[in-house]
């Protein structure tokens, strides 16, 4: 039972050195940001749709081909910590608005979300797409 947790140590360690998931957990964060700005009670189609969108950006970067990866269950509470926290967040900077912060600040979320989103995208494709060499 001591050699699984520390295989398990390990392979959560390699795969946090190696970077795995981080340039997606902004993209994650700022999204969930995002939802806690527009969430209201009611059942509105573009809060389906962000929620749809925020539970894939949860799940589905845990399946980008990487060699070294955590364990799901793991990476997938850290991950809904991370989006929980970040819509909290949202959620009480749409209570600061126009109050502490100028009524124009409504709108940093989303450009935060398309900057990191637009890097991430960039880190993406260069890490599927840059050269290795044959062994």
């Amino acid at each position: 039972m001591n050699t699984f947790s520390q295989t398990e140590k390990t392979r959560s360690k390699k795969a946090f050195e190696s970077g795995f998931g981080f340039d997606t957990t902004f993209v994650l964060f700022f999204l969930a940001v995002e939802f806690g700005q527009i969430f209201r009670n009611e059942l509105t189609i573009d809060g389906v749709f962000l929620a749809l969108t925020l539970v894939s950006i949860i799940v589905l970067p845990y399946f980008l081909i990487n060699s070294e990866k955590p364990i799901f269950a793991k990476w997938l509470l850290g991950r809904a910590l991370i989006a929980s926290f970040a819509a909290l967040l949202g959620w009480m900077f749409k209570q600061s608005l126009g109050i502490v912060l100028p009524e124009t600040f409504r709108f940093l979320p989303m450009t935060l979300l398309i900057v990191t989103a637009m890097i991430s995208c960039y880190a993406q494709f260069y890490g599927f797409l840059r050269l290795r060499f044959v062994k």
